[in-house]
């Protein structure tokens, strides 16, 4: 029997049905949906069916040093038993499995442990691999007829990046929770890229913090022209302004002075408020806008994040779509669409639809496309495009947003690009130099298919050399800015270019830190306790908060995949590094310790008690329930109840009438917005 083995059940139908003409029936296989026909049976797993983890010894928090699992001997273990002894089952009459999951490193590691399990019960059987990019009726036929080696170097880096992440997120989580006494649901996680992504949002808020704004000045003024509009005349207005800045007011009020008295001068006297300037230049030049490049994982996360999507809900919808084959492989580094790929017919794909088919149709009448290329190129797997086409009518609203966002973007990347009119104008008054800039658009080019560029057209009036305008002078006062917070989107761009993670981790390494209190808000902001985690490592392991760190031990993960380097010595030299950084931080335990409990102690305090003026802090009972509580306790009992489940999550908002922040409760994917808590108990007791 031939297996073909899928990473999920719904490609292992989606394939079934391609390489059968529509023909395969649903059987079932041990507990697991499976779809036969003639010989073949496609077998779908579910992700990962077989993990690492510590050996029973080591469960013990307490009981076991931290630094004991660095050389722990990691067991496999099942995290479906069922998909195992189904696994087990099919090895007794397979004669060839071909492993059909994602073609990327963590696919090819689920495809590898599924074929252990196999060959386990079956020495001889023989194995291959289809590789492709899109669910759809091509590129699996294509595939299937042109299978391939596996490729256990590619699965070999996957199980290093298990193992290393393992070991250190283990290690050290346990050690800055038992360090700070955080134990249970409110443990305190460290990770190998975890850790330096925070320090990025620490170190941003704490730029922000020690900014200091200072005043400064502009010289401006309103710009009034006389023009023609036919033959009647009208005036027209723009902003112009002395392109310096001044440090002190009256630098910039004499300087208007001055202007003033040289225009009264030149003009026989008298003050005005009105200063005549004189064109000195003003000139016109024509520039292209190019259209943005091919999708890789970070880009597209990144356009997601500029119209409300996180990227962890990003990613999910993604892979939704791709798994019902509308869109291509949504985990790509790739920015250059290859030779390979049918440009023509994706646009014939897109034309089929109302929202495209205009713009579709006018590039496929083109004789040539030259699409738009970024600087990364990669033969896994092309730039994310659209691969079949949908509507609003098969897709929620949110599946079509997305679907929409990567088809306009294929069609941008098709287009010519957008034309400005960029006009500049220079006017001297009193011997000041006065300048305005302005753009027009004149050609809408790949903006008239993306709408999600920004547009913003400045007038100015047409002048030549030698003209007379009028100005109207002011004294703005400014300040500086600090650095922007980082959003969502603009963190996975600032990951990917210092190499923390990967194209597969990166929206997950942000949700972990929502997850664990970290970080709220977009942009994000950093609790107190991320400033004591990161507080501490930086003074006792400063190592794992540098994306160097990360970034090297990836840089060995790709020289697995090259067959440069082999799993075994990469992960002995991440514990070699891990077991240096334990040396300092066992050293300093008490230390992290108090730098740790301050911070924690820090995000649980919510705000003032009403009856008695002290803390409230977020507590646990004995019992594990959990609840707001006067710090003041047992000589002020004020309290107020929590829901048992669920994670809290706090906004920055704050109760205009109580001062404490706004909550909601996150369980399973869904949320319930508390508010302020002590509106909601007193509402609840109203009722």
């Amino acid at each position: 029997m031939h297996y073909i083995i899928t990473e999920k059940n719904t490609t292992a139908r989606r394939i079934a049905a391609i390489l059968s003409g529509g023909k395969a029936e649903r059987v079932k296989v041990g507990n697991l949906n499976a779809y036969k026909f003639g010989n073949t049976v496609v077998l779908g797993l579910q992700g990962h069916i077989v993990g690492l983890d510590f050996p029973k010894e080591y469960k013990s928090w307490k009981d076991v040093p931290p630094q004991s699992l660095i050389s722990a001997e990691l067991v496999t273990v099942p995290l479906r038993k069922d998909v195992v002894a189904t696994l087990r089952k099919i090895a007794k009459d397979a004669t060839l499995v071909t492993i059909a999951t994602d073609y990327d490193r963590e696919g090819e590691l689920i495809g590898v442990e599924a074929l252990r399990i196999i060959r386990a019960a079956n020495p001889h059987v023989k194995a291959d691999r289809m590789r492709y990019s899109a669910i759809t009726e091509k590129d699996i036929k294509e595939s299937f007829a042109n299978r391939t080696t596996i490729d256990y170097n590619l699965a070999a880096a996957a199980e290093a990046r298990e193992i290393i992440d393992l070991v250190w997120g283990a290690s050290l989580t346990r050690f800055v929770s038992l360090a700070a006494n955080s134990l249970g649901s409110d443990f305190l996680s460290v990770g190998r890229v975890q850790s330096p992504t925070l320090a990025l949002v620490v170190d941003r808020e704490r730029e922000i913090e020690a900014f200091t704004p200072k005043k400064y000045y502009e010289v401006r003024a309103t710009a009034s022209v006389t023009t023609r509009l036919g033959a009647e005349p009208r005036i027209e207005t723009f902003e112009v302004k002395l392109p310096k800045k001044f440090w002190d007011r009256t630098e910039a009020e004499n300087l208007i002075e001055k202007i003033r008295r040289e225009a009264a001068q030149q003009a026989g006297g008298g003050r005005r408020e009105l200063v005549p300037a004189t064109v000195v230049e003003f000139k016109v030049r024509n520039a292209e806008q190019k259209p943005p490049i091919p999708f890789n994982t970070t880009g597209f996360l990144s356009a997601a994040a500029s119209i409300g999507f996180s990227p962890m809900r990003a990613m999910r919808i993604a892979e939704n779509l791709y798994l019902r084959g509308f869109i291509s492989y949504h985990r790509t580094d790739n920015t250059v669409y290859p030779e390979t790929l049918d440009l023509r017919g994706v646009l014939k794909t897109l034309a089929a639809h109302e929202a495209f088919k205009e713009h579709a149709e006018a590039l496929l009448r083109r004789e040539k496309l030259t699409p738009t290329a970024g600087k990364k190129k990669t033969t896994d797997h092309p730039p994310i495009h659209p691969v079949a086409p949908a509507d609003a009518e098969q897709l929620d609203a949110d599946e079509w947003r997305i679907y929409e966002l990567i088809a306009r973007r294929f069609l941008a990347t098709l287009s010519e690009p957008a034309l400005w009119e960029n006009v500049r104008v220079r006017l001297d008054a009193g011997g000041e130099v006065f300048e305005a800039s302005g753009r027009r658009l004149l050609r809408r080019g790949f903006l008239e298919v993306y709408p999600y560029a920004k547009v913003e057209e400045k007038g100015l009036p047409k002048l030549s050399r030698g003209d007379v305008v009028f100005l109207r002078l002011r004294v703005e006062e400014k300040e500086t800015k600090p650095p922007k917070r980082y959003t969502q989107g603009a963190l996975i761009k600032e990951m990917e270019k210092l190499g923390i993670g990967t194209k597969s981790t990166r929206h997950e390494i942000l949700a972990k830190l929502y997850q664990r209190g970290y970080v709220r808000g977009n942009p994000l902001k950093p609790t107190k306790k991320a400033y004591a985690v990161v507080d501490s490592l930086r003074r006792h392991a400063d190592i794992i908060t540098k994306p160097e760190m990360t970034k090297s031990l990836e840089e060995e993960m790709n020289e697995i995949c090259e067959g440069k380097k082999s799993k075994g010595e990469v992960v002995q030299r991440s514990k070699s590094m891990l077991a240096e950084i334990f040396k300092e931080m066992t050293a300093r335990k008490e230390e992290i310790g108090e730098v740790l409990r301050a911070g924690v102690s820090e995000d649980a305090k919510l705000g003032k008690c009403p009856e008695c003026g002290a803390a409230l802090l977020l507590r646990r009972s004995k019992r594990g329930s959990r609840f707001i509580g006067c710090s003041n306790f047992p000589h002020c009992d004020f309290s107020l109840p929590l829901p048992k489940t669920g994670r809290i999550v706090m906004s920055e908002e704050r109760c205009e009438l109580h001062n404490l922040p706004k909550m909601k409760i996150v369980n399973k994917g869904k949320t319930w917005r508390l508010g302020c808590p002590l509106c909601s108990w007193m509402s609840r007791k109203e009722s």
